[in-house]
């Protein structure tokens, strides 16, 4: 398909102009003096440059006859998939920073819990294993599963720290790591994820769905974007849950010494 920049220039244009409409809510916060108004300008700014480079490289992808081969196409895939996880573990880790090494267990949580999905995905064929539909499936779970590790991590090590006495009674009485801590666990999991099932709980009736309007926009049928919804319900939901609960796993030997005591400058931190 030949890309056409004019075309693409003038099609640009009402989406600049709709930016407009967010002098409202900077003008607001100018008045209301609540000191957001450059953050909202440079996440605008951002969003734009960055959605920008993601058409180009992808029309690059799934158009250009480069990308014909198969080992081209799985090159293509890894990188993609690759800078995801690797963007998404720092941020996500960042969100968790009074945790030691908590970028990497974020990226190894993500990692682990988005891999298995999408593999899982591929061997019972739900989509064709192609950068069109690929790509767009990792940045969807991997994006969900950047969310809620973080605010895992988050939730484990506040849950923690205020509930010391009993972790430590627990601990005193010959439990494991993972027996002491078992409630903050539960609680931290169900916090993270909780917001993802409400999400899906009001599909159909409050909320439509990305992948529905995307597909009824571009003039598809409803029962076609239905379907596709489900399919990104069930694998998104699936590596947010699992990304969520590896974490907990791997933060365990950072919150406790070897010898099952906890480890009082994690939570000493300010963070």
């Amino acid at each position: 398909m030949e890309f056409k920049y004019w075309e693409f220039g003038k099609s640009m244009i009402k989406p600049v102009l709709s930016f407009s409409f967010l002098l409202i809510p900077i003008g607001l916060s100018s008045f209301q003096k609540l000191g957001i108004e450059a953050e909202i300008i440079v996440t605008v700014i951002r969003s734009f440059i960055q959605l920008l480079i993601l058409g180009f490289v992808l029309q690059f992808i799934i158009f250009n006859n480069h990308t014909n081969s198969t080992t081209s196409n799985y090159l293509i895939m890894a990188l993609s998939y690759t800078i995801m996880v690797s963007v998404a573990g720092y941020t996500s880790g960042r969100r968790a920073r009074g945790i030691p090494r908590s970028v990497y267990i974020a990226g190894a949580s993500i990692l682990a819990g988005t891999s298995s999905t999408m593999l899982f995905l591929v061997l019972i064929k739900v989509l064709p294993f192609t950068p069109r539909y690929m790509i767009p499936c990792m940045g969807m779970m991997v994006a969900g599963s950047m969310r809620v590790t973080g605010v895992t991590m988050k939730n484990l090590r506040e849950e923690m720290k205020m509930q010391t006495n009993l972790v430590e009674t627990a601990l005193a009485l010959g439990a494991t790591r993972r027996q002491a801590a078992a409630a903050q666990v539960r609680r931290s999991v169900v916090l993270a994820v909780s917001r993802r099932l409400d999400f899906i709980k009001t599909m159909g009736v409050v909320v439509i769905p990305g992948a529905v309007t995307g597909i009824l926009l571009a003039g598809g049928s409803p029962f076609e974007a239905i379907q596709l919804q489900l399919v990104v319900v069930s694998f998104t939901l699936g590596a947010t849950t699992l990304s969520s609960v590896i974490s907990t796993y791997l933060c365990m030997p950072f919150l406790f010494t070897k010898a099952y005591q906890l480890q009082t400058k994690v939570f000493s931190s300010e963070y």
